[in-house]
């Protein structure tokens, strides 16, 4: 196994840590006074959890058995609980079908699309696998381009998703035939690129990533002067892929950039895959659309996405919410044979238990996060963290948390911008949750005397959604001290 410099680095003494100093244990008064008396914490539900990374003893405990909305802290559990139950080398596939026979150039029969839930499938991809089937000869389909996304159900949101939610990018549609606009984005939604017109009373300009003539911009947007001010609004109509851009850009703002999701990432998907046939000079004849592959059907190519192992990184590192639905979902099936939220979630839920967490003090809705009805306390989750470290996976599973203060993306994530400070740059490893009136962290840090702690922070009822990451900063900033 390829353990990572960084991993390597931060473990390096836990086996010399056996009992915890003075020095460390004198943390407690100072988060007692923090908690305990700082105004922004008035009428918010705070609990906090500390425990030895190298014995799993609770040192720190204010209401770690409070079960609160964790946000995307679950996410914490769907990855270790994906790694578990189907392996840190398990892929994803998308398979191509006929059920007819290719005669010359022709193939006379079908082609089907069969999705197997890959949430990284680039429109690179789709032309490497048409480029396939075009050096196989083909060069007409007398047939129908058939989309069959069956590996799942057809549930396209979790129970609790909010309908303010559905056109955002971190709201996308769950469907096990989907497409990414670019590396490591939001599985199902197009880039919205945003820039001010050419001069003052011009509309805005606008371009979508990938480009296609499903998606339909109406640009209701106005350039206006520096002393203006920005109310630009993008959103996708219910039920369309029409998508609203209104309101006033400055004329000196840099580009915005949005991502927002598509509907029915199905259909779109099998869209893209027929610009790529046209693209390649392969004429299909009949139509397009959604059916199941038969039996009896003969695979073509097939595309394989890249390892769990890597997968996780987006899913961690930048909260990827479909990532982890996805995920769900296949683990309900791998293990089930069902595609579906309920069998994933009975997965994550036993999988939680092998790993030593009580499943009597969980209440699971969905993979992400995103839901106000999952609950956890804190002690769980960092019981959680300490439990994984003896798991093979678990190197894999500590590069992906984000990296406090590492301005590279795939390494900072999340907390990129975050936590900058002497005691904390590059000393804390752990992922974040964010919703409205909610705020979360969980990860991993090192003491002043090298002593390595497992911590859980989840704040609810915060008025201030953004004075929760603040709060969480000052106190994982009195860990390390």
């Amino acid at each position: 196994m390829i353990i990572s410099l960084i991993t390597i680095l931060f473990f390096i003494n836990i086996q010399i840590a056996t009992s915890y100093s003075q020095e460390t244990v004198t943390f407690e008064k100072s988060l007692n006074d923090f908690l305990q008396n700082d105004a922004r914490l008035s009428n918010v539900l705070a609990s906090v959890s500390v425990r030895s990374a190298t014995t799993g003893e609770l040192i720190y405990n204010y209401n770690g058995d409070t079960l609160l909305r964790p946000a995307s802290n679950l996410k914490l559990l769907t990855a270790a609980s994906a790694l578990s139950a189907l392996g840190k080398e398990y892929t994803f596939s998308t398979e191509i079908y006929t059920d007819g026979k290719l005669k010359g150039k022709n193939l006379k029969g079908n082609l089907y699309i069969k999705g197997k839930g890959d949430p990284a499938l680039l429109r690179s991809d789709i032309d490497q696998i048409v480029h396939i089937l075009k050096k196989q000869g083909i060069e007409k389909i007398h047939g129908d381009l058939i989309a069959d996304d069956s590996w799942y159900d057809d549930v396209r949101y979790s129970i609790d998703l909010p309908w303010s939610d559905e056109t955002m990018g971190y709201g996308a549609q769950i469907s096990a035939l989907t497409f990414a606009a670019k590396k490591h984005h939001d599985p199902g939604t197009v880039i919205v690129k945003v820039q001010p017109g050419k001069s003052v009373g011009k509309k805005a300009l606008v371009t979508v990533e990938p480009h296609t003539e499903k998606i339909k911009i109406i640009n209701e947007t106005i350039t206006v002067t520096e002393k203006g001010q920005n109310t630009l609004t993008i959103n996708r109509e219910h039920g369309t892929n029409t998508i609203v851009i209104n309101g006033e850009i400055l004329l000196n703002d840099e580009m915005i950039e949005n991502s927002i999701s598509v509907w029915e990432p199905t259909d779109f998907t099998l869209y893209l895959f027929k610009l790529s046939l046209k693209d390649h000079g392969i004429k299909l004849t009949e139509k397009m659309k959604r059916g199941a592959t038969p039996t009896e059907a003969t695979m073509l190519t097939k595309h394989s996405s890249k390892p769990l192992s890597q997968l996780i990184v987006p899913l961690m590192k930048l909260s990827n919410n479909a990532y982890a639905e996805m995920f769900t979902k296949e683990m309900g099936k791998k293990i089930h044979w069902e595609g579906n939220w309920e069998k994933g979630l009975e997965v994550i839920g036993a999988e939680l238990e092998k790993l030593g967490l009580d499943p009597n003090q969980l209440f699971l809705r969905d993979g992400s996060g995103i839901s106000h009805v999952n609950l956890i306390s804190t002690n769980q989750i960092s019981k959680l963290l300490y439990e994984i470290q003896r798991q093979e996976w678990f190197p894999l599973f500590f590069d992906s948390l984000p990296v406090a203060g590492s301005e590279d993306e795939l390494e900072g994530g999340t907390l990129r911008y975050r936590l900058k400070g002497t005691s904390t740059y590059r000393n804390v490893h752990a992922k974040t949750g964010t919703l409205t009136t909610v705020s979360s962290i969980s990860g991993y840090t090192k003491t002043k005397a090298g002593e390595i702690l497992t911590f859980s922070i989840i704040l609810n009822n915060l008025i201030d959604d953004y004075s929760g990451k603040s709060i969480e900063d000052q106190i994982v900033t009195i860990l390390t001290k």
